[in-house]
């Protein structure tokens, strides 16, 4: 079986014992002009090409259903080898969606092992940790689709991106580094529902890339309720672990919160919420609930996202709420996944 060739880093490519600028000829092909065959790249000998195209690949997804909103959003489900299915979410600037800035959100793992109560992704359980190059082929065919480039990565997709840890390092390098693809670790942001240990890892390793944490509960019980992850990861260790994140970066960590109805949408959610926040110095990023048909949760009513909100700014919490995008076309984690496979179905489209 062939492997990707982005599941290796360049000084791991099997060339053969060719002239060494041919390695670097290569990595301007993949990471520059984005090549999606060997066969393009004419300025390799042929002999070399065909040797490559025998031992690897470049594009081991296929684009099985795309939807997209008004608003320029673009849910993109792609099939992988073996049938299982992850998606991808290209979001639009909402100022410009032809021109602003485009972001995607990617995913690391095929379903989630978490089984957070409120997310769709882990609905049918964990499957496997998607490849470097499966996570990074992504950005290559969404830019594909889009026909431009994207200016900001989020990690935010399907999977806990933290917890498949070799392929998420060895993707950022590639995103990241000078002979890659160059992107600024500013704009590129890993969300964890809260690995403590992984996280202190991630403040060790030299990128410093944004650190987005699923909060969506603000007390322990609550959070334990909602994300069985905090049973071992309680808010304590949690908020330690960010502490010292931040630190060490030097930059503020986001709380993503979603809004439940009646769940995690009171006064008193606020107060505790924004002790949390002001303790971090961190952002506050509140998402009312995108409806998921087999799970019992709803989003609160705008009045009561607006006074949740006006309660954390009066509070000195610097907050944004999320507008809805996407609703239409199951932009949230997991849902275009779910929609598209058979009840009986483990994971397979």
């Amino acid at each position: 079986m062939k492997r990707h060739l982005l599941d290796q880093t360049p000084e791991e490519w099997e060339m053969g014992s060719g002239p060494s600028y041919q390695r670097r000829v290569l990595g301007q092909w993949v990471f520059e002009k984005r090549a999606s065959s060997f066969a393009q790249m004419t300025s390799l000998p042929l002999s070399l090409r065909r040797e490559l195209a025998d031992r690897y690949e470049l594009r081991s997804l296929r684009r099985a259903r795309v939807r997209q909103n008004g608003d320029g959003v673009q849910k993109l489900l792609w099939e992988l080898p073996g049938g299982d299915a992850v998606e991808s979410v290209l979001i639009p600037a909402e100022s410009d969606a032809a021109l602003g800035r485009l972001t995607l959100c990617l995913s690391s793992q095929v379903g989630c092992a978490y089984r957070c109560a409120f997310c769709a992704s882990g609905l049918l359980g964990f499957r496997r940790n998607l490849s470097s190059g499966e996570i990074v082929e992504q950005l290559l065919q969404a830019e594909e689709a889009a026909g431009r480039r994207v200016d900001n990565l989020v990690f935010m997709g399907m999977g806990e991106p933290l917890a498949n840890w070799d392929s998420l390092l060895r993707s950022l390098r590639l995103l990241t580094a000078p002979w890659g693809f160059g992107l600024s670790p500013r704009r590129i942001t890993v969300s964890t529902s809260g690995l403590v240990p992984e996280i202190r890892r991630l403040a060790e390793e030299p990128l410093a890339v944004g650190l987005a944490i699923s909060l969506h509960a603000a007390s322990d019980a609550l959070r334990s309720r909602l994300m069985p992850v905090n049973r071992k990861h309680p808010l304590p260790l949690l908020l330690d672990a960010c502490d010292e994140y931040s630190r060490k970066k030097r930059q503020r960590i986001t709380l993503e919160y979603i809004l439940l109805a009646g769940v995690n949408d009171s006064d008193d959610d606020a107060a505790d919420l924004s002790k949390i926040s002001r303790r971090l110095r961190a952002k506050i990023n509140l998402i009312p609930y995108n409806r998921v048909d087999s799970l019992p949760w709803d989003r609160p009513d705008p009045a009561r996202v607006d006074r949740f909100e006006s309660l954390l700014q009066k509070s000195g919490c610097r907050v944004t709420v999320r507008t809805r995008k996407g609703e239409e076309i199951f932009a949230a984690c997991g849902q275009l996944r779910l929609a598209t496979l058979p009840d009986s179905s483990p994971m397979r489209i």
